[in-house]
Protein backbone atom coordinates (compact mmCIF):
# COMPACT_ATOMS: atom_id res chain seq x y z
CA UNK A 1 0.00 0.00 0.00
CA UNK A 2 1.27 3.47 -0.87
CA UNK A 3 2.08 6.03 1.79
CA UNK A 4 -0.77 8.31 0.79
CA UNK A 5 -3.29 5.46 0.72
CA UNK A 6 -2.23 4.42 4.22
CA UNK A 7 -2.42 8.03 5.34
CA UNK A 8 -5.99 8.29 4.04
CA UNK A 9 -6.95 5.22 6.07
CA UNK A 10 -6.11 7.04 9.30
CA UNK A 11 -9.24 9.17 8.86
CA UNK A 12 -11.43 6.18 9.70
CA UNK A 13 -9.15 3.72 11.53
CA UNK A 14 -8.63 5.79 14.67
CA UNK A 15 -4.88 5.13 14.55
CA UNK A 16 -2.32 7.78 15.39
CA UNK A 17 0.76 8.48 13.37
CA UNK A 18 3.39 11.00 12.43
CA UNK A 19 4.37 11.90 8.86
CA UNK A 20 7.98 13.01 8.50
CA UNK A 21 8.93 15.05 5.42
CA UNK A 22 12.46 16.28 4.68
CA UNK A 23 12.03 19.90 3.57
CA UNK A 24 15.63 21.07 3.57
CA UNK A 25 19.07 19.48 3.32
CA UNK A 26 20.15 15.95 2.42
CA UNK A 27 17.33 13.71 1.25
CA UNK A 28 14.95 16.58 0.58
CA UNK A 29 11.52 15.27 -0.39
CA UNK A 30 11.85 12.04 1.60
CA UNK A 31 8.65 11.00 3.40
CA UNK A 32 7.98 8.39 6.06
CA UNK A 33 4.77 7.65 7.97
CA UNK A 34 5.27 6.09 11.40
CA UNK A 35 2.32 4.72 13.39
CA UNK A 36 2.03 4.02 17.12
CA UNK A 37 1.83 0.32 16.28
CA UNK A 38 5.38 0.53 14.91
CA UNK A 39 4.30 0.26 11.26
CA UNK A 40 6.33 2.36 8.84
CA UNK A 41 5.54 3.37 5.29
CA UNK A 42 7.89 5.29 2.98
CA UNK A 43 11.48 6.20 3.67
CA UNK A 44 14.37 8.55 3.08
CA UNK A 45 14.04 10.38 6.42
CA UNK A 46 17.11 10.60 8.72
CA UNK A 47 17.00 8.25 11.70
CA UNK A 48 17.80 11.23 13.92
CA UNK A 49 14.27 12.56 13.37
CA UNK A 50 12.68 9.25 14.35
CA UNK A 51 14.23 9.37 17.82
CA UNK A 52 11.63 11.94 18.83
CA UNK A 53 8.62 9.90 17.69
CA UNK A 54 7.22 9.11 21.15
CA UNK A 55 7.23 12.76 22.20
CA UNK A 56 5.86 13.90 18.86
CA UNK A 57 2.89 11.52 18.84
CA UNK A 58 2.04 12.42 22.45
CA UNK A 59 2.33 16.15 21.92
CA UNK A 60 -0.17 16.07 19.07
CA UNK A 61 1.31 19.04 17.25
CA UNK A 62 2.98 19.75 13.92
CA UNK A 63 6.62 20.73 14.32
CA UNK A 64 9.70 21.60 12.34
CA UNK A 65 12.78 19.64 13.41
CA UNK A 66 16.21 21.17 12.86
CA UNK A 67 18.74 18.34 12.57
CA UNK A 68 22.53 18.32 12.37
CA UNK A 69 24.03 19.43 9.09
CA UNK A 70 21.26 21.88 8.26
CA UNK A 71 18.63 19.24 7.49
CA UNK A 72 15.07 20.18 8.42
CA UNK A 73 12.16 17.79 8.75
CA UNK A 74 8.53 18.87 8.91
CA UNK A 75 6.43 16.69 11.21
CA UNK A 76 2.66 16.31 10.73
CA UNK A 77 0.52 14.65 13.42
CA UNK A 78 -2.45 12.50 12.40
CA UNK A 79 -5.10 10.87 14.56
CA UNK A 80 -8.57 11.18 16.09
CA UNK A 81 -9.37 14.37 18.00
CA UNK A 82 -8.30 14.66 21.64
CA UNK A 83 -10.88 13.81 24.29
CA UNK A 84 -11.92 15.80 27.33
CA UNK A 85 -13.57 13.88 30.15
CA UNK A 86 -15.40 15.90 32.78
CA UNK A 87 -16.52 14.20 35.96
CA UNK A 88 -19.34 16.11 37.61
CA UNK A 89 -22.40 17.15 35.61
CA UNK A 90 -22.45 20.71 36.93
CA UNK A 91 -23.15 23.82 34.85
CA UNK A 92 -19.43 24.45 34.27
CA UNK A 93 -19.21 20.98 32.69
CA UNK A 94 -21.60 22.01 29.91
CA UNK A 95 -19.70 25.27 29.36
CA UNK A 96 -16.43 23.34 29.16
CA UNK A 97 -17.83 20.82 26.69
CA UNK A 98 -19.32 23.59 24.56
CA UNK A 99 -15.94 25.34 24.40
CA UNK A 100 -14.08 22.09 23.63
CA UNK A 101 -16.47 21.32 20.77
CA UNK A 102 -15.29 24.51 19.07
CA UNK A 103 -11.84 22.88 18.92
CA UNK A 104 -13.30 19.71 17.42
CA UNK A 105 -12.56 17.65 20.53
CA UNK A 106 -14.63 14.69 21.71
CA UNK A 107 -16.47 15.52 24.93
CA UNK A 108 -17.50 13.08 27.65
CA UNK A 109 -19.26 13.83 30.95
CA UNK A 110 -19.51 11.36 33.80
CA UNK A 111 -21.52 11.42 37.01
CA UNK A 112 -23.19 8.88 39.26
CA UNK A 113 -26.17 11.20 39.74
CA UNK A 114 -28.64 10.52 36.97
CA UNK A 115 -30.79 13.52 37.83
CA UNK A 116 -27.92 15.82 36.79
CA UNK A 117 -26.46 13.76 33.96
CA UNK A 118 -29.07 14.26 31.24
CA UNK A 119 -28.87 15.22 27.56
CA UNK A 120 -30.97 18.28 28.35
CA UNK A 121 -28.44 19.57 30.89
CA UNK A 122 -25.36 18.44 28.92
CA UNK A 123 -26.29 19.00 25.25
CA UNK A 124 -22.65 19.56 24.21
CA UNK A 125 -21.45 16.20 25.53
CA UNK A 126 -20.84 13.49 22.92
CA UNK A 127 -21.05 10.77 25.55
CA UNK A 128 -22.65 10.54 29.00
CA UNK A 129 -21.40 7.94 31.50
CA UNK A 130 -23.62 7.41 34.53
CA UNK A 131 -21.24 5.55 36.80
CA UNK A 132 -19.21 6.07 39.94
CA UNK A 133 -15.79 7.67 39.29
CA UNK A 134 -13.63 4.54 39.20
CA UNK A 135 -16.06 2.77 36.89
CA UNK A 136 -16.45 5.79 34.61
CA UNK A 137 -12.69 6.26 34.26
CA UNK A 138 -12.22 2.54 33.65
CA UNK A 139 -14.83 2.61 30.86
CA UNK A 140 -13.21 5.65 29.28
CA UNK A 141 -9.63 4.33 29.62
CA UNK A 142 -7.89 7.74 29.34
CA UNK A 143 -4.85 7.70 27.08
CA UNK A 144 -2.19 10.28 26.27
CA UNK A 145 -4.68 12.29 24.21
CA UNK A 146 -7.25 12.58 27.01
CA UNK A 147 -7.72 15.44 29.46
CA UNK A 148 -9.58 14.76 32.70
CA UNK A 149 -11.28 17.53 34.71
CA UNK A 150 -13.02 16.91 38.04
CA UNK A 151 -15.72 19.42 38.96
CA UNK A 152 -17.93 17.82 41.61
CA UNK A 153 -16.75 19.64 44.79
CA UNK A 154 -17.64 16.46 46.69
CA UNK A 155 -14.91 14.33 48.28
CA UNK A 156 -16.70 11.04 47.65
CA UNK A 157 -16.55 11.79 43.92
CA UNK A 158 -13.46 14.00 43.61
CA UNK A 159 -10.95 11.76 45.34
CA UNK A 160 -11.70 8.45 43.57
CA UNK A 161 -11.98 10.27 40.23
CA UNK A 162 -8.55 11.87 40.70
CA UNK A 163 -6.93 8.63 41.90
CA UNK A 164 -8.28 6.78 38.87
CA UNK A 165 -7.18 9.55 36.49
CA UNK A 166 -3.67 9.63 37.96
CA UNK A 167 -3.36 5.90 37.34
CA UNK A 168 -4.03 6.51 33.63
CA UNK A 169 -2.04 8.07 30.79
CA UNK A 170 -4.19 11.22 30.73
CA UNK A 171 -2.00 14.13 29.64
CA UNK A 172 -3.94 16.53 31.88
CA UNK A 173 -5.62 15.99 35.25
CA UNK A 174 -7.36 19.03 36.69
CA UNK A 175 -9.63 19.72 39.65
CA UNK A 176 -11.74 22.78 40.35
CA UNK A 177 -11.83 24.30 43.82
CA UNK A 178 -10.51 27.01 46.09
CA UNK A 179 -6.93 26.95 47.35
CA UNK A 180 -8.20 25.77 50.73
CA UNK A 181 -10.16 22.95 49.10
CA UNK A 182 -7.14 22.04 46.99
CA UNK A 183 -4.87 21.76 50.05
CA UNK A 184 -7.41 19.69 51.95
CA UNK A 185 -7.88 17.41 48.95
CA UNK A 186 -4.12 17.04 48.61
CA UNK A 187 -3.77 15.98 52.24
CA UNK A 188 -6.55 13.41 51.92
CA UNK A 189 -5.02 11.95 48.76
CA UNK A 190 -1.65 11.64 50.50
CA UNK A 191 -3.34 9.77 53.34
CA UNK A 192 -4.96 7.53 50.74
CA UNK A 193 -1.53 6.51 49.44
CA UNK A 194 -1.14 8.82 46.44
CA UNK A 195 2.52 9.76 46.02
CA UNK A 196 3.91 13.29 45.88
CA UNK A 197 5.01 12.61 42.31
CA UNK A 198 1.47 11.69 41.30
CA UNK A 199 -0.02 14.66 43.12
CA UNK A 200 2.27 16.97 41.16
CA UNK A 201 0.33 15.99 38.03
CA UNK A 202 -2.90 17.52 39.35
CA UNK A 203 -3.58 21.02 38.06
CA UNK A 204 -5.51 22.45 40.98
CA UNK A 205 -7.05 24.89 41.19
CA UNK A 206 -7.29 24.22 37.46
CA UNK A 207 -7.28 26.94 34.83
CA UNK A 208 -5.13 29.88 33.81
CA UNK A 209 -5.19 33.06 35.85
CA UNK A 210 -7.37 35.25 33.60
CA UNK A 211 -9.69 36.59 36.29
CA UNK A 212 -12.48 34.17 35.34
CA UNK A 213 -15.75 34.85 37.12
CA UNK A 214 -18.63 33.28 35.20
CA UNK A 215 -18.99 29.60 34.29
CA UNK A 216 -18.16 30.39 30.67
CA UNK A 217 -15.02 32.31 31.65
CA UNK A 218 -14.00 29.47 33.96
CA UNK A 219 -14.41 27.03 31.08
CA UNK A 220 -12.19 29.19 28.87
CA UNK A 221 -9.54 29.37 31.60
CA UNK A 222 -9.54 25.59 32.07
CA UNK A 223 -9.53 24.78 28.36
CA UNK A 224 -6.73 27.27 27.71
CA UNK A 225 -4.61 25.55 30.36
CA UNK A 226 -5.37 22.14 28.84
CA UNK A 227 -4.26 23.32 25.38
CA UNK A 228 -1.11 24.88 26.86
CA UNK A 229 -0.19 21.65 28.68
CA UNK A 230 -0.78 19.59 25.53
CA UNK A 231 1.42 21.96 23.56
CA UNK A 232 4.14 22.11 26.19
CA UNK A 233 3.64 25.84 26.69
CA UNK A 234 3.39 27.93 29.84
CA UNK A 235 0.24 29.80 28.87
CA UNK A 236 1.62 33.31 29.40
CA UNK A 237 1.26 36.37 27.14
CA UNK A 238 2.57 35.81 23.61
CA UNK A 239 4.50 39.06 23.70
CA UNK A 240 6.61 37.62 26.52
CA UNK A 241 7.20 34.28 24.82
CA UNK A 242 10.47 33.54 23.04
CA UNK A 243 9.02 30.58 21.13
CA UNK A 244 7.43 30.64 17.71
CA UNK A 245 3.71 31.27 17.79
CA UNK A 246 2.72 28.36 15.56
CA UNK A 247 5.10 25.71 14.19
CA UNK A 248 7.72 24.98 16.82
CA UNK A 249 11.32 24.47 15.73
CA UNK A 250 13.14 21.96 17.90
Amino acid sequence: MSLFARLAELNTSGERGVLFTVVEGDGIGGKELVLESGERVGGGVPAEAMVEFDDLVRRGRNRLLALDGGTRVFVEWYGPPPRIFVYGAVDTAESLCRAAKLLGWTTIVGDARGMFLTPERMPSADVLIQKWPEEAVAELAPDHQTAVVVLTHDDKFDEPALKAALASEAFYVGALGSRKTTERRRARLLEAGVSEEQLARIMGPCGLDIGADTQEETAVAILAEIVAVRSGRGGGPLRESKKRIHVEVA
